[in-house]
């Protein structure tokens, strides 16, 4: 029986933990299903891939699949494993070449005409990677985040140019943005807040010392307007290194 297995990243906060993407193909009725503690959106996944599939001139295997997203005991969700388990069934039905699934990871969500479209929490997703060796891929929609990265990260805007490469008929291109200043977000200024001396003193230590902050209170009492003007207390964010991955952070 075909099996394919395709590497992939969950959101967990933070984290990305690994999700190991099995799709097996056997014989019986045509179905699929898909299990590994799935939510709602992972489970509608199924009409968006058979659709994206056929839109991108593939043939959807008229035979039984099996799906597994490993951990089964990790909570998933949203969209960003249409990819990775659309090319597990291209895989697991020889449309796509097996031998550069192991050597890279996918994340993205299908439309129905295969087009990629972006998803959250990509720039942890890449850093797990890259300490696994492995070589992330995600929608060109992403690459203001990807780029942040500045490590093994390749970007793509359909279904079709990501099977191209397993093929080896065509290539993928790294993240490219036109703009890479940081972009300008205007805050409230502590300086415009009347009152509040101890919660404005409050909120100076914690920028100064990098503490966390906790805004307890009734409706009313400026804690909305108070977290708002922390930022522009803050320095500016630059690129700092931990491990051996360079990101974004606060200096």
């Amino acid at each position: 029986m075909p099996l394919a297995i395709v590497y992939s990243r969950a959101q967990l906060g933070v984290q990305a933990p690994l999700v190991t993407v099995e799709v097996q193909l056997s014989n019986g009725l045509p179905s699929l299903s898909i299990v590994g503690l799935p939510e709602t959106a992972v489970r509608e996944s199924k009409d968006r891939v058979r659709a994206a599939i056929l839109q991108s001139g593939f043939e959807f295997p008229a035979r039984r699949i099996t799906i597994n997203l490993a951990p089964a005991d990790l909570p998933k969700e949203g969209g960003r494993f249409d990819l990775p388990i659309a090319l597990g069934i291209l895989a697991a039905s020889g449309q796509v070449r097996l031998n550069l699934l192991d050597r890279h990871e996918f994340i993205g969500e299908l439309a129905l005409s295969g087009a990629l479209r972006p998803v959250q929490g990509v720039l942890p997703g890449i850093l797990q990677a890259e300490n696994s060796t492995r070589c992330m891929i995600c929608p060109s929609a992403c690459s203001r985040e990807a780029e942040l990265a500045r490590s093994q990260v390749l970007v793509a805007d359909h279904l079709l140019a990501i099977c191209a490469f397993l093929n080896g008929q065509a290539e993928l291109e790294p993240p490219q943005t036109a703009d890479t200043s940081p972009e300008t977000v205007i805050t409230n200024d502590l300086k415009d807040v009347r009152g509040q001396h101890h919660a404005k003193r409050a909120l100076e230590i914690a920028a100064a010392g990098g503490h966390n902050l906790l805004f307890i209170g009734p409706p009313g009492t400026g804690k909305t307007l108070l977290a708002s003007c922390l930022p522009d207390i803050l320095p500016p964010l630059s690129r700092i290194r931990t491990g051996a991955t360079e990101f974004a952070g606060s200096p």
